[in-house]
């Protein structure tokens, strides 16, 4: 564990002292505190220089709209630790190696392909290549702006041999043109007239460093020249790269055109050959001018597009992007943003950093789905390598109801993914002796990669969290197209799946066994309760969508008979109890296992990394928040004693080794009462990343736990829920936060909740009236604003964590 510093971190926000980190109150999880990041509400701002954190700024730093990700490493090139350029769904075949291989057991990995890197801008200063790593670091910072999405850098730097330039950059991912990146990178010379060189470039088959899945599951296979030159073309200041992969058959091109704002003239040379494309530039330029290069960059990928065909459609991408110009670019970018904050803010006052952390967490899931176009959202987003950039069932259940409520088009995109897997799903369904449709626990392209069957074969509640979150989609968004063409689809083959998969028991009761449910520590069990009120709830949802749209069931060939067992099997799910100790049983007789010995394993956390799978399967220990998460998402089958009963029995023994967990217990800590436990649960999702708690950030964010800073503020703190297509609304705030105030979109109806101490008001900003409820009170938003009290809760004492996995507190209070 690396020892945190204390922070001195700058303040923009109502005046508030900002927060600092407590060594004593640092969990055993791998801390490290932001250094180096001011607090600012609306950027995330890194001043000097820590060569040691450029894995974590990298990351941090990253800019994507869905299609295209760059990490942010230096234009420069180095000091690098992954340069990471990244196109949603472009990935490379692998072996999945066996001890001793099975029927059924997927094939073949997938692991995500750093492509053809266009960040590159070599700076020579009188021949000497400008590297932070030598000379000296007179000034530098970088700034990632959330309202104007791009990010920008300015260094002062004076080379060994005493020279000094001053550096400006600013690079964005176009939210408008997605197939479009450029930067804008500047060199002024201080002091005396300089010779200076750029060298514009893109690069193929970059060595990536850094920890590989041998060492952590959760990292990245590593690959070997992933990527064979097809096609090398340049002319005047734009040149291009097509290559294709080895095994997957997928085909990248890249290019880039430059614009040169020069005070002299300058030479130029271009050259393309095999994986290398590069713009020289080298002219003498006076001091008190600048030499700036606009850099476009286009991307395009395919499986069946030729190396022409390709390379035409980045042309056009250039083309449009020249056209339009840096400063249009970048009016358009802001634009996009404008409005997507308008549907989406989250307000807060009370807490400075965490303010600044909730819109770097929103920025940064809208990044990772904006125009993702029917293509998957990978846990990672497309800011670094982590699980292979794979999609997992984080995405329907973490991101999807934040993109529902907030852009809801790009929500429908990611489903409409899904079903163009569908008959992937099927047909992995029918290998293993299914009906319907069996989804991935894991994949790029919808195919099962995981070679770790009882977590991933047996995870089958993922089928139903595609489920939930098309029927979510559907009744928060009215999306009747939508229903016809791929819903309704969806919801049949899940249910034919369930329907099949599970059985009656004598009693006549409908059980779901040996799976897995959501926590990876207790596997291949039977009636996991998470899994089974899952499939309840896509089981009716299935029997609704074929009762909405008949003409699209009967073209699936949907009988009466099929959606009467459908039905039937919802309504007699088992669902475990343990009347003696009064509380839900994770799965089928769990609270019978031994206690794992807690006290034992301080300092030993992730315990994945440091006890057997076999040990920790046959203890009651949880690493992701399974049954109270299940109390959230199917809050309407549980009493609100059953609630408070589950929590103090799940909380003492969850160590939360998954980034997901701590937002799942937030919201139900703060439906139970236990407010300033749901705070510091909630502190510790939303700064997973910018404090590194899981040690791991320099190979890309935990997206779903960012999405998780949204569920917190708004179905936590808002107390948001929607059972059925009723919206109601529980608001109560800890006492660290004075004011709230979030956004929600909900059909054609868009409203802001604001939280004030011991009063809520409701506005509807545009579109119809919608009926709400609050505390259980039911009323009609319209014109006018709606106000109502916030009762005082009963306060209560929580259960204690297990030992070394207190929440993250990061200041006394």
């Amino acid at each position: 564990m690396i020892e945190p510093t204390t922070l001195e971190l700058a303040h923009t926000t109502h005046g508030d002292t900002s927060s600092h980190t407590d060594p004593a109150n640092v969990p055993q999880h791998g801390i490290h505190p932001a250094e180096g990041f001011d607090v600012n509400p609306w950027q995330l701002r890194w001043r000097g220089l820590d060569i040691g954190m450029i894995g974590r700024t990298e990351t941090l730093f990253a800019l994507s709209n869905g299609h295209i990700g760059l990490r942010g490493s230096f234009e420069e090139g180095e000091p690098v630790d992954k340069p990471g350029t990244y196109l949603s769904g472009f990935y490379e075949v692998r072996d999945l190696p066996y001890a001793e291989s099975g029927y059924g057991f997927p094939e073949a990995g997938q692991t995500v392909v750093n492509v053809t890197d266009s960040k590159i801008i070599r700076l020579l200063v009188e021949d000497e290549p400008m590297d932070l790593r030598y000379g000296r670091t007179v000034e530098h910072e970088r700034i990632l702006d959330f309202r104007t999405g791009t990010l920008r850098r300015s260094t002062l730097w004076t080379s060994p041999t005493g020279r000094t330039v001053r550096i400006r950059s600013e690079r964005l991912v176009s939210f408008t043109k997605r197939t479009v990146a450029a930067i804008r990178y500047e060199v002024e010379p201080i002091g005396e007239d300089m010779k200076l060189v750029l060298q514009s470039d893109l690069l193929a088959n970059e060595p990536i460093g850094g920890i590989s899945a041998k060492d952590d599951p959760r990292m990245a296979a590593e690959l070997d020249r992933p990527l064979n030159a097809e096609l090398a073309d340049c002319e005047d200041l734009s040149a291009v790269l097509v290559h294709r992969t080895r095994r997957s058959g997928l085909s990248v091109a890249a290019g880039m055109d430059h614009e040169l704002e020069l005070p002299a003239n300058a030479d130029t040379a271009i050259r393309a050959d095999g994986d290398l494309a590069r713009l020289t530039v080298a002219a003498t330029v006076p001091q008190g001018t600048k030499m700036v290069l606009t850099k476009y960059m286009g991307y395009g990928w395919s499986a069946r597009r030729s190396a022409p065909a390709l390379r035409a459609q980045v042309d056009a991408a250039l083309a449009m992007a020249k056209e339009t110009g840096w400063e249009a670019l970048k009016q358009e970018q802001s634009d996009y943003l404008d409005e997507f904050w308008l549907d989406a803010d989250i307000e807060l006052d009370g807490d400075p950093e965490l303010q600044q952390a909730v819109r770097f967490s929103l920025f940064h899931v809208l990044q990772a789905g904006a125009r993702g176009q029917s293509r998957a959202v990978p846990a990672k987003g497309l800011t670094g390598p982590g699980y292979d950039g794979h999609t997992f069932w984080d995405t329907e259940t973490f991101v999807l109801p934040m993109l529902t409520y907030t852009v809801p088009a790009a929500a429908g995109e990611e489903l409409r993914w899904r079903h163009m897997t569908l008959d992937k799903a099927k047909a992995r369904a029918a290998e293993l002796g299914q009906a319907g449709a069996m989804f991935p626990w894991r994949s790029i392209n919808g195919e099962e990669c995981s070679g770790y069957w009882p977590a991933g074969t047996a995870g089958v509640h993922v089928s139903a969290d595609i489920a939930n979150a098309t029927a979510r989609y559907i009744r928060a968004t009215g999306d009747e197209a939508f229903e016809v063409e791929c819903g309704v689809e969806l919801l049949v083959e899940i249910a034919r799946f369930f329907s099949g998969f599970g059985h009656r028991d004598s009693s006549g009761r409908f059980r779901i066994d040996g799976i897995t449910g959501p926590d990876e520590y207790t596997a291949v069990v039977n009636n996991n309760v998470f899994t089974n009120l899952a499939a309840q709830q896509a089981l009716r949802d299935a029997v609704a969508a074929v009762g909405r749209q008949p003409h699209a069931a009967r073209e699936l060939g949907v009988l009466d008979e099929e959606v009467a067992n459908w039905a039937s099997a919802a309504d007699d799910m088992t669902v475990p109890y343990d009347e003696a100790l009064g509380v839900h049983q994770q799965s089928e007789s769990f609270t019978l296992l031994d206690r794992w010995d807690f006290e034992g394993s301080k300092g030993r956390y992730p315990l994945l990394l440091n006890y057997p799978y076999f040990d920790l399967y046959r203890k009651q220990v949880v690493k992701q928040a399974d049954l109270v998460f299940a109390m959230y998402l199917f809050g309407d089958r549980f009493t609100p004693e059953q609630k408070l009963a589950n929590f103090d029995y799940y909380y003492p023994i969850t160590v939360r080794d998954s980034s997901l967990s701590a937002c799942c217990e937030a919201v139900t800590a703060a439906e139970v009462g236990y407010l300033d436990l749901s705070y510091d649960l909630m502190s510790e999702s939303v700064f997973t990343d910018l404090h590194d708690l899981h040690n791991n950030v320099s190979s890309g964010l935990h997206i779903a736990a960012l999405a998780g800073a949204w569920t917190d503020c708004v179905a936590g703190f808002g107390g948001m829920r929607d059972f059925g297509g009723h919206i109601t609304f529980a608001p109560r705030l800890p006492k660290q936060l004075n004011y709230m105030s979030f956004r929600m979109v909900i059909r054609e109806s868009r409203i802001v909740v604001a939280i004030d101490g011991d009063t809520a008001t409701y506005r509807l900003l545009s579109g119809p009236t919608i009926d709400l409820a609050h505390h259980g009170e039911r009323f009609t938003l319209g014109d006018e604003p709606v106000t109502r009290t916030i009762a005082p809760i009963e306060e209560r004492t929580p259960p204690a964590a297990p030992p070394g996995c207190e929440p993250y507190r990061r200041s006394t209070r």
